[in-house]
């Protein structure tokens, strides 16, 4: 499976330095994130192996700070199961993949039944409520933008011009991933 970020991917993500903006493999497994995109769902880049994954976090991880319903959860993680199905299909020699679809198999009882659902789909936009945990909720659209051919896959999260949602956007980027210290007198 490609994890080659091409030269024109990273202009585009270069130039959407107000826009948060991540760059995915196939499988879900984050490849790149703007500064943007860090502060708004957390610095990933620490994280290793199946952390950085999309579906594992969903399934096996801590929560995230995409707020669900009940209904909006089960329909995010049916569609994220047929996608990485889809993959799958796309590459069945993938040993990384087999390997990801079998831990999450095994950790995860609703994946497993998704997974025997067999469906097979594609995760495409959603509009998400993500809870900052220091400029509160934005309630954003997430398109996923495919780069065929490097079979990546760019979120790219916005907030309609003029909303509170765009103004806290534009906070986000001044404040960065930065943690701003009390002072004591």
């Amino acid at each position: 499976m490609p994890a080659h970020i091409t030269p024109g991917v990273q202009r585009m993500l270069d130039r959407l330095t107000g826009t948060p903006v991540a760059v995915f493999d196939a499988a879900w497994t984050l490849l790149l994130a703007n500064p943007l995109y860090s502060a708004l769902m957390g610095d990933q880049s620490a994280a290793r192996g199946n952390e950085r994954n999309a579906v594992w976090r969903n399934f096996l991880g801590p929560p995230g700070r995409v707020r669900h319903t009940p209904a909006e959860r089960r329909a995010f993680e049916a569609t994220l199961t047929a996608d990485l199905r889809a993959t799958v299909g796309r590459y069945p020699a993938d040993v990384r993949l087999r390997r990801l679809v079998a831990e999450l198999r095994a950790g995860s009882d609703r994946f497993a039944e998704l997974w025997d659902s067999g469906a097979v789909g594609r995760h495409v936009a959603a509009r998400k409520t993500i809870d900052h945990p220091r400029i509160g909720a934005l309630t954003l659209d997430c398109d996923v933008l495919s780069a065929a051919d490097g079979d990546l896959r760019l979120i790219v999260y916005s907030a309609e011009p003029g909303t509170r949602d765009a103004e806290r956007i534009a906070l986000l980027a001044v404040l960065g991933t930065q943690t701003l210290a009390e002072r004591h007198a």
